[in-house]
């Protein structure tokens, strides 16, 4: 069964940071095209980054995240990794990861998805 879960969400204050995982079982993360995406309460889903299948490359959907996130991939524990710095009220969201087995897509596209993880960014 293929499978993404993730972690690391919670409580942070302004200017905090978090680490997001993204675990794969079932199938190899690197041979597939990972995504991330955020919905706010109320709101549209919004994606933040995708990394193309083997080995691809990562590209950022937006500029106001591009210099605060970073995707990071450790092969051996199969797992991506979304590290968010200075973060603001205005990340406050679920946070999903997503795996398409081929390339990077819209959010309807993804073959597996994970479960969410929780950020709240507030004082």
């Amino acid at each position: 069964q293929l499978q993404l879960v993730e972690s690391g969400g919670g409580l942070v204050h302004p200017g905090g940071s978090l680490r997001l995982s993204c675990a794969a079982s079932g199938f190899t993360l690197g041979s597939y095209a990972i995504a991330w995406f955020r919905q706010a309460p109320g709101k549209h889903h919004e994606q933040i980054s995708c990394t193309g299948s083997s080995g691809g490359s990562t590209s950022y959907a937006d500029d106001s995240v591009k210099d605060r996130f970073t995707i990071s991939t450790d092969n051996a524990k199969n797992t991506q990794y979304l590290q968010m710095s200075s973060l603001k009220p205005e990340d406050t969201a679920t946070y999903y990861c997503a795996a398409n087995r081929f390339w990077c897509t819209t959010w309807g596209s993804y073959d597996v998805w994970g479960q969410g993880t929780q950020v709240t960014v507030a004082s």
